[in-house]
């Protein structure tokens, strides 16, 4: 019998996330509304976690009746120091998720509490060496704000609800309890919401298939990675993949990241904690990567996992520093003003170790233009860096019907060659999205590590033949396309044919002779 206890705890758990979207519907909607679901449930998450790390050191030391939940805030205060040392946070008894919801109902102030409980949790790691990892951490959550409602009550009266509803969400003690689940509510918020928020809800969310088939790529032979980096890390989503396909402990030095949008940081690190990766196991910069890289000093990186935006505009040759900016240099010319595609990819090679791999989605234009972009290629091809392009179903990613790519760049390759794969097909519909299933993922995978050719899917070209072709890495131009169209027997087409004229001339002859009685008829 197949066992569905996770099936059903995370059904459970999805619809506990669906009644307080519909709880609040029309208050406050859409993607924004995301911010406070997500950020209570962090709320939650790290009120408990330093809750169970306290009563489990107290009960193994004998106490078995011990509940940091009911210490006075005054004795709480003396393990403050060491707390934040071990656990990179503080919170007092008062102020723990579970006391602040009891009292929700008749705090007149909730709002005020909950602004002052969160400036509390992130000025605990000030000075410290997590202060990076929980500063601004609560910006989105704007306890004041007219969507929440018109009137300070009806923001309390919504506030109060909003604890009680991630209250009530089934997220278990984490020994009893079958799924991830605070990574999974996460994970299904980002999917509702970027699904509905078009090209905005995308930027913040690669959907669950194509991180694992990047991570998939990523990881061909190898059972642990010292790091995983993605320069533009969005929600993370794609960095945490390395845990989940490898295991808990695989990823033995951390998770790097970097992103521009400040929300999007915010709700990096919120996800790092509700997968439950450590302070001292992450660090996610907020900046622009391509003009001001923050991780000079963790490079090189074993993985990289990146889905960049798209074409997008960076400084180029107006910055003429960048130039001979190590990471970029080696081509000898910029990527385009206009389109920064070709610099994530530099960039990425730059930081990537010897032996290592980087998988990165790309907008397809970059593997056939010319100018820069072309010299660009042609550096990778010359350079043997390019392992594998897999060209990518359309409709995959929210806000787009792009069929987009991924380039494998490695380092140290065996041969000269690359690979091309045709997975445009490899895909089902649902909804109005397409997705990779395990077996689509599995051919795909499968293909790449065996370097094999397949009719139609995949082919191995020499650095002869991507030469000849000026450097065009379209699939295309190496995977001759399948001939769906039926077959015709052009001889028994032409016997149909002949059969056709036969039976039309008899049917003239039919009407002379009807028309000729007719006439003889007058």
């Amino acid at each position: 019998m197949i066992d569905t206890k996770k099936e059903q705890e995370r059904d459970e758990l999805h619809r506990a996330i669906w009644a307080i979207a519909d709880e609040l519907r029309g208050a406050v909607d859409g993607w924004d509304f995301k911010n406070y679901v997500l950020g209570t449930m962090f709320y939650r998450y790290i009120s408990e976690n330093l809750t169970n790390y306290i009563n489990a050191g107290e009960q193994d030391a004998g106490n078995t009746d011990f509940d940091y939940a009911k210490m006075s805030d005054a004795d709480a205060e003396e393990a403050r120091e060491g707390l934040v040392e071990e656990k990179g946070f503080f919170i007092l008894p008062s102020e723990l998720f579970c006391n602040v919801n009891g009292r929700a109902d008749n705090d007149e102030n909730l709002n005020e509490t909950l602004e002052r409980v969160f400036n509390h949790i992130e000025a605990s790691a000030k000075g410290s060496v997590s202060e990076s990892s929980f500063a601004g951490l609560f910006d989105d959550f704007d306890v004041n704000s007219n969507k929440l409602g018109s009137t300070v009550a009806k923001r309390n009266e919504r506030l109060a609800k909003l604890l009680h509803g991630v209250a009530n969400m089934n997220l278990g003690d984490v020994k009893d309890h079958d799924i991830d689940a605070f990574g999974d509510a996460y994970e299904y918020l980002m999917t509702m919401y970027a699904s509905g928020a078009g090209k905005s809800g995308g930027e913040f969310f690669t959907p669950a298939d194509v991180s694992e088939l990047l991570t998939r790529l990523g990881t061909v032979g190898k059972t642990e990675i010292n790091k995983v980096y993605d320069p533009a890390c969005g929600s993370g989503s794609l960095l945490l993949k390395a845990e989940k396909i490898l295991g808990k402990d695989a990823v033995r030095n951390g998770f790097y990241g970097q992103e521009i949008n400040i929300t999007t940081y915010n709700l990096c690190r919120i996800n790092m904690f509700l997968h439950d990766v450590g302070f001292d196991k992450f660090d996610i910069a907020c900046e622009d990567t391509l003009t001001a890289p923050q991780h000079w000093d963790d490079e090189p990186f074993e993985l990289i996992v990146s889905n960049p935006p798209y074409s997008i505009k960076w400084a180029g040759d107006d910055n003429p520093l960048l130039i001979n900016d190590p990471r970029f240099s080696p081509a000898g010319v910029l990527a385009p003003k206009s389109k920064a595609d070709l610099a994530f990819i530099m960039h990425s090679l730059s930081w990537l170790a010897t032996g290592g791999t980087a998988a990165i989605v790309c907008f397809p234009g970059i593997m056939y233009r010319g100018g820069a972009e072309q010299k660009i290629r042609k550096y990778l091809i010359d350079n043997n860096f390019i392992d594998c392009i897999i060209q990518l179903p359309s409709n995959l990613f929210f806000g787009t019907s792009i069929a987009t790519c991924i380039m494998v760049l490695k380092k140290g390759k065996s041969d000269n060659k690359t690979l091309f794969i045709d997975a445009s097909n490899e895909c089902i519909k649902v909804t109005n999205n397409n997705k990779l299933t395990q077996a689509n993922m599995d051919k795909i995978v499968e293909t790449f590590a065996a370097r094999a050719e397949e009719a139609h899917f995949s082919h191995l070209a020499s650095y002869e033949e991507v030469a000849e072709n000026d450097y065009n890495l379209s699939v295309s131009t190496y995977v001759e396309a399948e001939d769906t169209r039926e077959k015709i027997d052009i001889v028994k087409l032409n016997a149909e044919i002949a059969e056709i004229v036969a039976r039309e001339q008899v049917l003239r002859e039919e009407i002379d002779k009807i028309i000729a009685e007719i006439e003889n008829g007058k």
